[in-house]
């Protein structure tokens, strides 16, 4: 598996990720190959909507007509943020040229975006942080800050002032305030502030992980994925990566709060790297990446075959979406509920690389 800038996010792990067509463009849809024989529960018409480099982290606008994504085509050498149409077209670039960027989310308006950039900071992309030899999957805490925009990219706006790792942004349904992860702290912890920058709360302070955090369909809830090292050697690993700007493949469990913080209740505990978090739109439900069933021996710690899975926000009913041996993940409903986006790569003619995929759902 290779091993991404970002996958923070939704936001993202231990990812193989992103990319895309011709801005203003029409890139020729491509379904998903016969000879795969995926067995995908409740998905129909996969279709992939980008085919240049690593793509990722693809998420709809609210009336579910535009997806706001992650790339690195043409070369670059870390990751700037695009929108497209749903059926692939009319891709263009909203980030600027210059930095490494993630994690982007529609207002919902639709008229503005938020993303995290390195855009402030001089030379194209940061240097990556050094991790331990032995570390099979890492990512790096880039000093990421919090940036809105025009949905063209027009009136940029940095909205954080943190020299270490702002990202992670998702807006609330109202428009109203922004959760995301930050390192400001000396640890990582979820935070949420108003959409302007203003009034930041901190709403997780245990020791380890908190991060990737989303609001529920009607903005009363949040899931996030976390770590807490329990352990004396688990402690001295995380202060390490801490320190040094860096995320290791920890195993990471399922949360959800209220808005507020409060009513913190853990809905995994299964060994496994459970992470990308998001609603289904009857906000009942959750859809969520795991290598829970990976087929390889290493698979809670170390394996890759990432696939998608839905539980109920009280941690029942666990059910099994994608049937791919290989890498699914950053999964998100459309507001509509008609369809489902997620990262992966199930194309053979690039198994070393991530696109994005659009499906029909089928309840």
């Amino acid at each position: 598996m290779k091993s991404r800038q970002t996958a923070a996010c939704l936001p993202p792990i231990l990812a193989l990720l992103f990319l895309a067509g011709c801005a203003g463009g029409h890139t020729p849809l491509v379904p998903t190959p016969a000879s795969t024989a995926f067995t995908d529960h409740h998905m129909a018409n996969v279709t992939q909507l980008t085919f240049e480099g690593d793509n990722g982290e693809a998420y709809f606008s609210w009336d579910s007509k535009r997806l706001i994504y992650q790339s690195n085509r043409s070369g670059e050498q870390c990751d700037k943020i695009w929108s497209m149409n749903i059926d692939g077209s009319g891709k263009q670039r909203i980030s600027p040229n210059h930095g490494a960027h993630t994690c982007a989310f529609f207002f919902p308006d639709g008229e503005r975006v938020v993303f995290a950039s390195t855009s402030h900071l001089p030379g194209n992309c940061p240097p990556r942080p050094q991790t331990p030899p032995d570390a099979r999957y890492s990512w790096p805490l880039y000093p990421y800050d919090i940036y809105t925009a025009n949905s063209d990219g027009a009136a940029l706006k940095r909205i954080t002032d943190n020299p270490q790792y702002d990202a992670e942004p998702i807006i609330s349904p109202d428009g109203q305030q922004i959760v995301f992860g930050s390192q400001r702290a000396g640890d990582f912890d979820i935070y949420i502030m108003n959409a302007d920058g203003s009034n930041v709360r901190r709403l997780t302070d245990r020791v380890g992980y908190d991060g990737a955090p989303w609001f529920s369909p009607d903005g009363s809830k949040i899931v996030w994925r976390a770590w807490h090292p329990e352990t004396g050697e688990e402690q001295t690993q995380w202060q390490a990566a801490i320190n040094g700007n860096y995320i290791l493949a920890w195993p990471l469990d399922l949360w959800v709060m209220d808005a507020n913080g409060s009513n913190k209740t853990r809905l995994t505990n299964n060994g496994a790297t459970n992470w990308a978090p998001s609603w289904h739109p009857d906000g009942k439900r959750l859809i969520f990446s795991s290598n829970l069933d990976d087929w390889r021996e290493d698979i809670k710690r170390y394996g890759h075959n990432f696939e998608l899975y839905l539980i109920n926000i009280d941690g029942s009913g666990l059910e099994r979406i994608t049937y791919n041996k290989g890498f699914d993940s950053f999964p998100m409903f459309s507001p509509n509920g008609k369809k489902l986006v997620f990262g992966s790569n199930r194309n053979p003619q690039k198994p070393r690389a991530t696109d994005i995929y659009i499906a029909d759902w089928v309840e």
